[in-house]
């Protein structure tokens, strides 16, 4: 893994925009604007290199599948943070009966820097983004600069193939929604969901596109809407179902609920068991069942323990996004103790410095197999909505 700096194209914001990626810029506090998509610098592996991440990855995943039966098994949804039985319930219905619910994707966010193993920072297996400059601008990126060079990207195609073969979980003779929330106002979700409508559309199925905040609800016939009002009897959401189960619409959400019985009147996707895997309570839990595993590192749900210390620790809200709310404490730091709000308190494990920029990898699995890799830097140890992303070749 070696970081390399190179001239970005000439006219690179509008090529990257018209692959899809339509928020080429961030804006920073100072109301400046500064690559999002950053081609200024790539990162180089071997192939041998990402064979290996590969298979970390899909052992990653099966750890996480086995992880989340325990906590089904244990009925451990209190260290989720879950103390509402109903929707316990009904995540452990879902988990039962996965091999009946469609179910896409996921992001494992890694500490990796070309010499020791990767180590799992988190999984978001619910609402994950970055995929369309994972997906079709690196791709493309590759092929005009490095011609003749391979990439860790079979994203596009595993996604079709997937949206394929979950057809048939999918309920006959209707439209598959997908749904983002008219909230997002940098237009990420927006940009996800408008791709993967173009994987699904490359499937074969028909798709509807809605904002999470046009569906409706029918109280006569006691379902969810869309504008036209048809039954949203399938739904693609860019939302996280900690979200959808407790906003006020929540309650018709669980009433109305597909765990793939058939009687339900709504079969979302991502299905509520990845809310098992999005939480960050998964980190400590797996630590628990894999101690000392070579790509994981310590976790626990009561406190920090001897990380304070010994590595130093990273306090990460169960619920977390985007860096929110993530604390950072040095070895030898006045002990903070344990957070009001709910965490996961992680071995501090700092970022890898390459020239002075905090990288982390973005390893995506589609289904259960590893699928391709993204790459952001941030300036400090912490990747928020200010990281960058940079794309990467096998050379």
């Amino acid at each position: 893994m070696q970081r390399h700096t190179i001239t970005p194209r000439p006219g690179w914001q509008e090529t990257v925009e018209a692959q899809g990626l339509i928020y080429p810029l961030t804006r920073y506090p100072d109301d400046s604007l500064r690559p999002y998509w950053d081609e200024s610098a790539y990162y180089e592996f071997t192939l041998p290199e990402v064979e290996a991440l590969e298979e970390v990855v899909e052992e990653l995943h099966g750890m996480c599948l086995a992880a989340a039966a325990h906590i089904v098994e244990q009925d451990r949804f209190a260290d989720l943070g879950i103390d509402d039985p109903r929707l316990a319930g009904l995540i452990a219905e879902a988990w039962r009966r996965r091999d009946e619910l469609p179910s896409l994707y996921g992001r494992f966010d890694l500490r990796y820097d070309g010499t020791g193993p990767a180590k799992m920072l988190e999984y978001n297996a619910d609402t994950p983004t970055s995929l369309v400059e994972a997906a079709s601008p690196q791709w493309f990126w590759m092929e005009e600069r490095f011609p003749g060079a391979d990439q860790w990207n079979s994203l596009h195609e595993r996604l079709v193939d997937a949206w394929r073969r979950q057809a048939k979980l999918l309920p006959p003779g209707a439209p598959l929604h997908f749904a983002h929330s008219a909230g997002d106002e940098l237009g990420e979700d927006l940009m996800t969901v408008a791709y993967l409508i173009e994987t699904a559309q490359q499937a074969g199925l028909e798709t509807v596109a809605i904002s999470m905040e046009e569906i409706g609800w029918d109280r006569l016939a006691g379902r969810f809407v869309d504008q036209r009002l048809r039954f949203v009897r399938a739904c693609f959401k860019l939302y996280p179902w900690e979200w959808l189960a407790t906003d006020r619409f929540g309650p018709h959400v669980l009433d109305t609920l597909d765990n793939g019985g058939g009687t339900g009147s709504t079969l979302w996707i991502e299905p509520a068991w990845k809310m098992l895997l999005s939480n960050k309570a998964l980190l400590a839990i797996l630590w628990e069942l894999y101690p000392d595993h070579p790509n994981l590192l310590p976790a626990y749900l009561d406190g920090p323990r001897d990380l304070a210390r010994t590595t130093g620790y990273v306090a990460k809200p169960l619920l977390g996004r985007e860096g929110a709310g993530v604390t950072i404490h040095p070895p030898g730091a006045p002990e903070a103790g344990v957070q009001d709000e709910a965490c996961c308190y992680q071995a501090l494990a700092p970022l890898p410095d390459f020239d002075g920029n905090r990288v982390v990898l973005g390893a995506w699995v589609v289904e259960d197999e590893a699928a391709g890799l993204g790459i952001r830097e941030s300036a400090g140890l912490v990747t928020d909505e200010y990281a960058r992303f940079l794309p990467h070749v096998i050379l």
